[in-house]
């Protein structure tokens, strides 16, 4: 990206640490998260292993690096100002200790502590969600962003209030007295974080980011495949989560068709943008192009398993085998490509912008070292196709083992790329940026500019 895309307002209140710390604590979940999962295929993580691992690759990373990104970018988005920068500090604080506590009951087996835990998880992400809305609150007229991340966060405060009932019901079985039970209430709190908080948010980005790093608009069949999954993906998540939440099969079989049939609409508009981009072809474009394809393959396997059973637990995001193909292939590789150029542009903008045309500055992909993102990228496409290709086709545990390395090792590349963009470029000490008013520090105090001879 050696341009700064056109059409982007960034002229805001919002202190660029607030963002970039969110980033860095996603990292630092997703670092985790990865050794946690290592930890489990080797049998050393205690207790439930694999729900740590899920929340803090999903929370953790996913979830916060959503929450800095709208923080961020719901106001250059959309000309307002961020109603509460406090809030969007508070927010953090309480998903951080909401989620640190949760992973580590989980792993300790003190599930009493779940609960009091997912209350400050819950608390968290409706601050965030009330920020935004507060926001959004001050426009006009929503565009389709605007109204894809309004309902990723009506998601984000469903989810969160069922997570916090299934936490409950780990020591105090409620639902044993309902017509739902644990598991029906556990498939829809799945289905409403990935499919309505996480895919809703990626797909309303994609609307802004893909027109604007091909430098290219919709046009023609775009707005009918937009209108087609602007339609389709909330009204299908609503039936799907419902339906699995009820037990009901025929309503569950109709919204995750609707999630399918956006699924492929958006992969089409995607797909149609980088074929007609009109700058020169990059690494992030290429991610894009991964993005395409594995979100349609994704779609065309979920299709008959679906079809046949989709309240099944085997069947809960997609076909058997297909988790790692939307994880990994679709959600993943979106982030990863999102970061790696929006991350060195407000930090560029910060601190280069003005600059420009008066001293020699980096351009934006200058801020990052390129070969560790092509190795990244290779590795995480590779250990991608080793995990599902392992699901699929029924491989050697060897396979699984070496496509979890690999994508750890491209979590531990792009992971020390982004730190040390924020580390030699960004405008505050790294201390800072991560602890904020904590930070030992003290703040910097401005030099007098007189001397000696203007006295």
């Amino acid at each position: 990206m050696g341009a700064v895309p056109g059409g982007l307002d960034t002229d805001t209140d919002l202190p660029l640490a607030l963002p970039l710390r969110h980033f860095v604590v996603g990292l630092g979940f997703l670092a985790l998260g990865a050794l946690v999962g290592i930890g489990q295929v080797a049998g050393v993580v205690p207790g439930l292993a694999s729900l740590a691992h899920a929340h803090l690759l999903l929370v953790g990373w996913v979830c916060v690096t959503i929450m800095g990104a709208m923080t961020q970018f719901v106001p250059v988005w959309s000309g307002a100002s961020l109603y509460s920068p406090r809030l969007a500090s508070f927010q953090l604080a309480l998903v951080v200790a909401g989620l640190s506590g949760f992973v580590a009951a989980l792993t300790l087996g003190a599930m009493a502590w779940l609960a009091p835990f997912g209350a400050l998880l819950l608390l968290g992400f409706w601050t965030f969600a009330y920020n935004i809305l507060r926001t959004l609150a001050t426009v006009e007229e929503y565009d389709v962003t605007e109204r894809h991340f309004g309902y990723a966060l009506g998601f984000f405060c469903l989810l969160t209030l069922f997570g916090l009932g299934l936490a409950v019901d780990f020591t105090h079985p409620f639902t044993a007295s309902l017509p739902v039970d644990h598991a029906h209430l556990r498939q829809a709190h799945a289905t409403l974080a990935v499919f309505g908080a996480v895919l809703t948010t990626i797909y309303g980005a994609l609307y802004q980011l893909g027109t604007m790093f091909t430098q290219s608009d919709l046009h023609g069949v775009d707005h009918s495949l937009q209108s087609v999954e602007a339609a389709a993906h909330p009204l299908g998540v609503v039936l799907l989560a419902g339906g699995r939440l009820v037990g009901s099969v025929p309503v569950a079989r109709l919204g995750g068709l609707l999630v399918v049939a956006a699924a492929l609409a958006m992969s089409a508009v995607l797909g149609r943008r980088l074929f007609e981009m009109q700058v020169e072809w990059e690494p992030m474009h290429t991610r894009y192009g991964v993005v395409t394809v594995a979100l349609v393959a994704w779609a065309v396997s979920a299709v008959p398993a679906w079809i046949s059973a989709p309240t099944a637990g085997a069947h809960l995001f997609g076909a058997s085998g297909s988790v790692h193909l939307l994880a990994l292939g679709v959600v993943g590789t979106v982030l990863v490509g999102t970061l790696y150029h929006i991350v060195p542009f407000i930090i560029w903008v910060e601190r280069y912008s003005d600059r420009l045309g008066f001293e020699a500055v980096p351009m934006i992909d200058d801020l990052y070292d390129d070969r560790l993102a092509a190795a990244d990228g290779a590795l995480w496409v590779g250990g991608a196709v080793c995990l599902v290709g392992a699901a699929w086709l029924g491989l050697p545990s060897p396979v699984v083992a070496v496509g979890g390395v690999m994508v750890g090792l491209s979590i531990a590349a792009f992971a020390a790329n982004m730190l040390l963009v924020v580390h030699e470029h960004g405008p505050d000490p790294f201390d800072r940026v991560l602890l904020g008013s904590l930070s030992p520090r003290p703040e910097p105090v401005a030099e007098d500019d007189s001397s000696p001879s203007d006295v």
